[in-house]
Order: C-alpha cells, then structure tokens, then sequence
C-alpha cells in the first residue's frame, strides 16, 4: 500500500511540475493563446494556466497570497509596487506598450476623435475603472487633457476590466474607450477603422508601458524562467506587434 501512495504522489507530481501560473491585465487576453501556443512549441511539458483581470485586482491577490509565478501588467506602477515590497523577485521590465482606441457599434462621426465623447449624440460611454485598471486612468487622462472630463463623467458607465469595456462599447453604451490591442482579435474583425473605431491621440494621455515581474515564489523556477525570457523574445514581440502593441 506504501509503495501504491508513494507511486501516485510522485505521479501527481510529474503532472503539476511543469504546470505554472500566471496572471494577465485583461487587454493581454486577445494576445495570450498566440503567445502561449508560441511558447509551447519550444517548451511542450510546460502548461500554462492564465488568470485575466485588472492589474489594480490582480496586485491585491497577489499581496493576499494568489500563488502566481507571473505577473504581465497594464502599467509599470503595480509590478514596481510588488518589487518594492519584496513580492516580485525581477525588477518589472517593459514587455509592450498599448494604445487607446475609441470603439462604438453606432453610427457616429468618429472622425471627432476625442470630443465625440463630448457630443450630444453619446450619452453612455463605457471606460474601465480608473482606480484599477491602467487604460481606465489613461482614458481620463485624455478627456482631462482635451478639457471634456468634467463635461462628460456623467456619462461614464464602469466595467471592471479592459475586456469587459470592450462588450459594454458593444452592447450598452454609445462609445467606449478600449485597449487598441482587442481590436486585432478575429473576434473584432467586423469592426472597421474610421467606421466603428478611432485611435485616441497619443499625445493626449502618457505611454501605457506595460511591465512583467516574476513573483518571489518562483524565483527557482526554471519553466517560469523560461516563459519570462520568452517574453521578451523577439518571437513575442512579433506576436504582440501582431496585436497592435508598441515593442521596446
């Protein structure tokens, strides 16, 4: 019976050794089976299973004990957060750099850019959370900077996650301010430039570097090493080029 309990303990535990865990800011969620199959075709043994969400909640699971190996950002303030407080074992490095883009399923003069948020024709418009999420803040920084923010916050209507803007955007406001990257998905492919999205003028709001960290818990793991180093690889730049990101 010995033998049977030793011979199934080590067998659990070949199949979770090459298993890791990583959490993802939700604007990843479009570029993250392309880079994780890429991955996969030099590290077949490794499993890599994804937990998506805002960056701000993703950083308080983390300081709660989530037991991620992993943490790709929507910003550089939370990893730098986690490093300084001795959670992440990396100090946090660029991986992308996102955009803001300007979604709606309506028939709108897009060709405003920003200041359709502050038209009479849009009453809703969906942005996630700023106190969370990255391209939340980011949004508002530029409805700031094109002095409309206090015209327009009424209008506001917030989701939780990038993600979820884009379905609001879609389904139950006017405009929604997104991640440019979710508009490469094959899922968005119906919706065109200049017809239901606009980019948002980069000058408009500061750069979205978007930083990775490996978290203290994992600082010997060399599968997690491995997916980190791939990464920053010039394979997954190309990808996430593919995905509408700026690459440093």
């Amino acid at each position: 019976m010995k033998k049977l309990v030793l011979a199934i303990l080590l067998l659990s535990g070949s199949v979770f050794a090459d298993k890791i865990n990583i959490a993802v800011a939700a604007n990843v969620s479009y570029a993250i089976n392309d880079l994780i199959a890429k991955f996969n075709e030099t590290n077949p043994d490794t499993e890599v299973a994804v937990t998506l969400g805002s960056s701000g909640k993703l950083t308080a699971q983390i300081k709660n004990g989530a037991p991620y190996h992993i943490f790709m950002a929507a910003n550089m303030k939370y990893p730098e957060a986690l490093y300084s407080e001795k959670l992440a074992s990396t100090e946090p490095v660029i991986y992308a750099q996102g955009s803001l883009a300007i979604l709606s399923a309506k028939k709108l003069d897009l060709s405003k850019g920003i200041m359709l948020a502050n038209d009479s024709s849009v009453s809703k418009i969906a942005i996630a959370n700023p106190k969370t999420a990255p391209y939340g803040k980011a949004a508002v920084e530029a409805m700031k900077n094109a002095n409309i923010f206090d015209n327009v916050q009424s209008k506001y209507v917030y989701a939780e996650s990038i993600s979820q803007t884009v379905t609001y955007a879609l389904t139950a406001t006017d405009i929604g301010f997104i991640a440019k990257s979710s508009l490469y998905s094959p899922k968005m492919s119906a919706y065109k430039e200049g017809v239901n999205w606009t980019d948002v003028e980069p000058s408009l709001y500061t750069p979205i570097n978007q930083g990775i960290v490996i978290l203290s818990n994992a600082s010997d793991n060399k599968e997690v090493k491995a997916f980190y180093d791939f990464m920053l690889s010039e394979d997954a730049k190309k990808i996430f080029n593919a995905f509408g990101y700026l690459v440093p």
